[in-house]
């Protein structure tokens, strides 16, 4: 066997220049990223994929050569040529580290943006690496995860119009992918520009607090453009993102994002028809959650109650994934499982509006309808609500075209549909979420508290016998009198009794419901109107 000294000349400089990308022959840049508090491009590629590859993984059989955990394309790369004038760039990988990993026993394709070569910047040779790794991940049918840390186009690149007036095949190349296998974006640093258009176009935005940033431009070009004086973090932070519906999750460090994208990950096929990835059981409820569940909601119709106890109620135990927590609190949507298999839920939540539906619940839940049906993953609606939001503040924020957002997701949905009226379904917001008939549900349940009915009951008795409760002796009196008469009209066996839902059922019974009717639904229905090329969203 020979020994280093002894390799022949051209091994000798493969493995010197192979030893001078790695982090190890980049002593001084690692510990100026270390000292931002961050990992390297490659630490992070490390931290997300498998330890030990497909071997381990059980993909390969047994006996097979292990191969590696993440396997690197494009290691060589170098920066291209700077704009006339410019000089010329030094670069490892051009700013972004890409290759194939292996996550939990599968290949993703996953890119690396490198803070410390050019501050992560997107160049024309690091562009032509996304684009290859797109590619395969189309041609192979694998998920696709950018870890982005800096970015924007470089300046250095930028000034020159033989480069501009090219544009970019890559954000095309991400409207292809999307829908086909699953697109992740994680923001470990400064994100500005490129990487928000990427994120733009994900499945799944992660940012780190305190750290992470997306927006479409930092704070001193928003200074330098709009005189509005803000920092970074005001403007492009995670929290403040997350309350404006662009984060899905909010990562307490590197690890804890790392960790969502792989539970995210695991909710979801490679590809739009990979089979989903059932969890082995046994599985069961939270026993505490499943036993509350019919007296988790009041009694009393004007008090509220936290729709996350019904989710917990009805799902596997330690299974549900709650994606844009903070925006449209009025809405609560998740991953979760029953009995195993990947499953989104949408559900109204009485504790913000009452439940009633503003534009961020209509788009956050056209998201997650959207991305069940992309991946076929059934969708649970827990239906609790007193209408739309309405005033000056609701028609501004475009309401009147935003709900529609919702109505063509779930009306164009293939996946198995499964509604529960919990209490309230209200009008036209309860045909938006899919209540009774109104998307041909492959299950639709009652509990014995919901009441179904065009209006809030009160609402209607002002306005349609406002002149008869003002010539009543006791005006009061008679609208109590009214409203109590009219209540009787709308409770769940009534609404059995016209067919307009399957069963009315109580709240424990519900999970083995839903549980055998997903056991005998197809996995996708077939087109409802064959040959239409699309349907036109409305916003």
């Amino acid at each position: 066997m020979t020994g280093p000294a002894d390799r022949p000349d051209h091994l000798a400089e493969l493995a010197r220049r192979r030893a001078a990308l790695d982090d190890a022959g980049r002593p001084d840049a690692v510990a100026k990223q270390h000292a931002r508090g961050r990992l390297t491009a490659r630490e992070r590629i490390a931290r997300l994929a498998d330890p030990a590859g497909p071997s381990a993984s059980g993909v390969a059989p047994a006996g097979a050569t292990p191969g590696p955990a993440f396997a690197e394309l494009g290691a060589f790369a170098t920066p291209g040529e700077a704009q006339p004038g410019g000089g010329t760039l030094d670069g490892p990988g051009d700013g972004v580290v890409t290759g194939a990993a292996w996550v939990d026993g599968r290949a993703v394709m996953v890119a690396s943006f490198d803070f410390t070569v050019l501050g992560g910047s997107n160049g024309t040779v690091g562009m032509a690496k996304i684009g290859r790794l797109i590619d395969r991940a189309q041609r192979d049918l694998l998920p696709l995860v950018l870890l982005c840390d800096g970015g924007g186009h470089r300046m250095q690149e930028g000034l020159d119009a033989r480069h501009a007036a090219l544009g970019s095949p890559i954000l095309q190349r991400l409207v292809d992918l999307s829908g086909l296998v699953p697109i992740v974006v994680a923001m470990m640093g400064p994100g500005f520009g490129v990487s928000t258009t990427f994120a733009a176009l994900a499945d799944l935005v992660v940012v780190v607090r305190g750290q992470g940033l997306i927006g479409m431009a930092s704070a001193p070009f928003v200074a330098a453009a709009t005189g509005e004086r803000l920092t970074n973090e005001e403007l492009a932070g995670a929290d403040a993102q997350a309350a404006n519906g662009i984060v899905d999750l909010v990562a307490g460090d590197e690890g804890e994002a790392l960790d969502a994208i792989r539970a995210f990950l695991g909710y979801l096929p490679s590809h739009a028809d990979g089979d989903l990835p059932f969890t082995a059981g046994p599985v069961a409820p939270d026993p505490d959650a499943a036993a509350a569940l019919d007296g988790v909601v009041p009694a009393d119709p004007r008090r509220a109650y936290d729709v996350r106890d019904v989710v917990a109620g009805i799902a596997d135990a330690d299974t549900v994934l709650e994606l844009r927590e903070v925006a449209a609190p009025n809405l609560v949507t998740a991953l979760v499982r029953l009995e195993g298999r990947p499953v989104g839920v949408v559900a109204n939540q009485p504790r913000h509006l009452g439940g009633a539906l503003d534009s961020g619940a209509c788009e956050k839940a056209a998201h997650l309808v959207a991305l069940c049906d992309a991946f076929g993953l059934p969708v649970v609606v827990l239906i609790d609500l007193p209408g739309f939001l309405v005033g000056r503040e609701a028609e501004r924020s475009q309401l009147a075209r935003r709900s529609g957002r919702l109505m063509l997701e779930l009306g164009q949905a293939t996946v198995p549909l499964l509604t529960v009226a919990l209490r309230k379904g209200y009008g036209a917001a309860y045909i938006a979420m899919g209540g009774g008939r109104s998307n041909d549900a492959d299950l639709a349940l009652a509990w014995p508290t919901a009441e179904l009915c065009a209006m809030p009951i009160e609402n209607a008795v002002d306005i349609a016998y406002r002149r008869e409760v003002e010539a009543a002796q006791d005006p009061a009196a008679h609208r109590a009198a009214l409203v109590e008469r009219f209540r009787q009209n709308v409770d769940p066996y009534r609404a059995a009794s016209g067919f307009g839902i399957d069963d009315v059922v109580a709240p424990s019974a519900t999970r083995p419901l839903l549980v055998d009717a997903l056991r005998r639904a197809q996995r996708r229905r077939p087109p409802r109107v064959p040959g239409k090329r699309r349907t036109i969203s409305p916003i």
